[in-house]
């Protein structure tokens, strides 16, 4: 998979963060719902993969913001760009970030990443140009619009 990012093959990195429950999930294979909660921190592994050289920041950019936008057209997003929406993340490279069930703001309180330190952590989080993250604490919820998209039918 990471050489097919690299080669371009893959040009979009997306999560549907699906958070079912861990009770749901821990069933056989084929009767267990599709998806994980990975949202919290799906941009912290792709900075790890950053760290260790085998995907460049610009890739990761391109392929986590630029690429969806431009693919799906989605109006004044996915760019640091005037006149756009600000939906920033702000990452703080040298400092950890532990994982464990205890500390998910997930609601269905469980993450495949449980046990996992990442190398970064996610200092601030902006959506429509207001904080609605920072420093471990969620600020604001009812920040959300809307995406408006230029997509000929």
């Amino acid at each position: 998979i990471l050489r097919a990012l690299r080669d371009d093959v893959i040009d979009i990195i997306a999560t549907d963060h699906a958070p079912h429950t861990f009770d749901e999930k821990n069933v056989p294979y084929m009767q267990a719902p599709a998806g994980l909660p990975l949202v919290q921190h799906a941009l912290l592994s792709l900075i790890e993969h950053v760290r260790n050289d085998r995907l460049s920041i610009e890739q990761v950019v391109q392929k986590a913001a630029h690429n969806p936008a431009i693919r799906y057209g989605v109006q004044e997003r996915g760019f640091i760009r005037e006149g756009y929406f600000a939906d920033l993340v702000l990452v703080s490279p040298n400092q950890v970030t532990p994982v464990s069930h205890d500390n998910v703001l997930y609601r269905c309180e469980w993450t495949p990443f449980d046990g996992t330190t990442f190398s970064s952590r996610i200092q601030s989080t902006w959506v429509n140009g207001n904080l609605v993250f920072d420093s471990d604490q969620v600020i604001d919820t009812h920040t959300a619009s809307a995406l408006i998209f230029n997509r000929p039918n």
